[in-house]
């Protein structure tokens, strides 16, 4: 049974936000790095982008809450669906949020000349799960969020600002949070209704933290060799 939802679209701090609620009693918490190679809840993921009817409490069994894509792509439908649950909207920068954006899943995501795209076709070929997962990521994040227009950045910022506005205007203020991680652990616990931690904030998985897990889980993946936990966590 979820808790919390995040309406906030990825690289806006959702992984932080993952390890933060996580950290307060509210997990496992469904995040893009959970799924892994988990083909069965990628492909349902990729079901319910296509329209089709959805069971959630079969597609989210066993986490107790949810951010970043997919399921951000799902917000309002998951707020219906969970109606006691409350919403977490993060929020960051445009500028700043499309250029991680464009720098992290989107370069991950599509082939390029050279190195790059035959290095993308090697590991979907060796990756089934991989293969599968940028496929669903296509048709929620890509095309399903951004109308297949996410290189014009003007398109694309504006599509974040209209999210980020028609979370607010849907969600009661009572029942919503926006916020920024760079906050850290006051508006959250508060919001939530628990203590705050005696530790610092989970800042996580920033660009270069992306890129360094990404490049060891291409390497590997290239010579076959199993990977680490920490880069399944990079796997778009």
């Amino acid at each position: 049974m979820l808790e919390v939802i995040g309406a906030g679209m990825g690289r806006t701090g959702t992984y932080s936000l993952k390890a933060a609620l996580e950290r307060l009693g509210h997990g496992p918490c469904h995040h893009m790095s959970s799924l892994g190679g988990d083909l069965r809840r990628i492909l349902g993921w990729e079901a319910a982008a296509r329209g089709e009817p959805v069971a959630w409490e079969d597609l989210l069994a066993g986490y107790r809450a949810t951010v970043d894509w997919p399921s951000c792509f799902f917000w309002r439908e998951l707020a219906d669906a969970y109606r006691h649950a409350p919403v977490i909207l993060t929020v960051r920068d445009p500028a700043r949020w499309y250029a991680s954006v464009r720098d992290t899943i989107y370069r991950s995501s599509h082939r390029r000349p050279g190195w790059h795209g035959l290095a993308m076709w090697l590991e979907d070929r060796v990756c089934a799960g991989l293969r599968v997962r940028r496929r669903m990521c296509e048709r929620v994040i890509w095309e399903g969020t951004f109308g297949s227009r996410f290189g014009d950045p003007d398109f694309a910022i504006q599509v974040f600002e209209w999210h980020t506005a028609h979370v607010q205007e849907v969600i009661p203020d009572h029942r919503l949070l926006v916020y920024d991680v760079g906050q850290g652990w006051g508006p959250l616990c508060e919001f939530l209704g628990v203590p705050r931690p005696d530790e610092p904030f989970p800042h996580l998985n920033d660009t270069a933290a992306f890129r360094r897990m990404a490049s060891r889980r291409r390497r590997r993946l290239l010579t076959l060799r199993p990977l680490g936990s920490d880069e399944r966590t990079a796997v778009r």
